[in-house]
């Protein structure tokens, strides 16, 4: 009789990060707990993407959409787009603006940008690696 036991584990996109000793610590390498976007999980790239165009300035759905578009090359889909700002805005790193039409604009809150600029420091770190890696392993581009 072949009986399938559930498996339990962590789910990867609610793990929180561990805290990292002091700031100029060398140990301190590794992504920060606070002010990063680690909690988003598969939503990372699409809260990353919406809040660079924040910071460019408030901007509507449609608006973030074309902006994306322009600066990254990738479209969002319309589910994934307001997903995203619904979980932005419940976190308090964006907020609605009043509008007198059906569109409603967003603006970029002072915790975004910090969460923003944490994130987009560990991303380059993480690029940073392995573009050496790369480099030392299959030459420079």
């Amino acid at each position: 009789m072949n009986v399938r036991l559930p498996i339990h584990r962590q789910a990867i996109y609610n793990a929180r990060v561990p805290k990292i000793p002091e700031a100029n610590s060398p140990a301190n390498s590794g992504p920060r707990e606070g002010g990063s976007l680690v909690t988003f999980g598969r939503y990372a790239g699409p809260a990353t993407l919406i809040l660079s165009s924040l910071a460019d300035g408030a901007k509507h759905g449609y608006a973030l959409t074309k902006d994306i578009e322009q600066f990254a090359g990738v479209r969002l889909a319309p589910g994934t787009l307001y997903e995203a700002l619904s979980r932005l805005e419940g976190q308090g790193l964006i907020e609605a603006l009043a509008s007198e039409d059906r569109r409603r604009p967003y603006q970029l809150t002072a915790a975004g940008a910090e969460a923003l600029r944490a994130h987009l420091a560990d991303q380059r770190r993480v690029a940073d690696v392995g573009l050496r890696r790369l480099a030392r392993s299959w030459g420079p581009a």
